[in-house]
């Protein structure tokens, strides 16, 4: 096992300063490398030392401009710092230059959405749900986007599935409410607002639903 593998398993136990000795030792045996650059800026992004870990990331792209992981590095920390447009831009040169992950695809479709574009972020979200089946987090966003383009039954369909995978996702419960509601489906809104409380009882949204729901309100906002 080389040093960049070590260290990759040092840093899967949190063990950030030993991982990071690693890839230092890994960089000055082979300074041409980019994947130590990448590892190198894997672990201090890790650390919260994000304007070091971008400079590793683009010493990687310097070194190889086909390096597509350090792109979606880089994009990942432009999104934590709400650069949604720059954070765009690594995501879909990460893409064009061969990246076709689930998470490559989940993070382009979230940084669309930041940007209010939604109904672009629509087929990345589901291109990464298509690519994997168990994650909750991205069927979940993909239900939000569908609902907000107004397409219920599939929105419902993924909330479904959702909560197939994690019984206990308060915020799918609610979304199904309210695409029931909007449904005019006021027993099934109630039902899933009222799932949704089971699981987290100061769910204030879906508190305010079930009280618009028994007030007879079949649509709540």
């Amino acid at each position: 096992m080389d040093k960049n593998q070590q260290g990759i398993e040092l840093m899967k136990e949190g063990k950030w300063e030993e991982a990071a000795k690693l890839f230092n030792e890994a960089i000055q045996e082979n300074p041409n490398d980019p994947v130590s650059y990448i590892n190198f800026g894997n672990v201090l992004s890790a650390v919260n030392e994000k304007e070091k870990a971008l400079k590793f990331f683009e010493k990687a792209i310097e070194m190889d401009e086909n390096a597509i992981v350090a792109y979606y590095s880089a994009g990942n920390l432009y999104f934590e710092e709400e650069n949604f447009v720059a954070a765009k831009d690594m995501f879909e040169t990460a893409l064009k230059k061969g990246l076709n992950s689930s998470d490559n695809y989940f993070m382009l479709g979230l940084t669309l959405i930041q940007l209010e574009q939604p109904r672009l972020a629509l087929p990345y979200l589901q291109r990464s749900v298509e690519l994997n089946e168990e994650d909750v987090d991205a069927k979940f966003q993909y239900g939000l986007c569908l609902a907000q383009q107004e397409y219920l039954d599939e929105a419902i369909e993924q909330f479904e599935k959702c909560i197939e995978l994690d019984p206990q996702h308060a915020d799918a419960f609610y979304n199904l409410g309210v695409a029931y509601g909007y449904k005019e489906n006021g027993p099934k809104a109630l039902e899933m607002f009222e799932k949704a409380l089971e699981v987290q009882p100061d769910h204030l949204l879906a508190g305010y639903g079930k009280k618009l729901i028994t007030k007879d309100e079949s649509k709540p906002h």
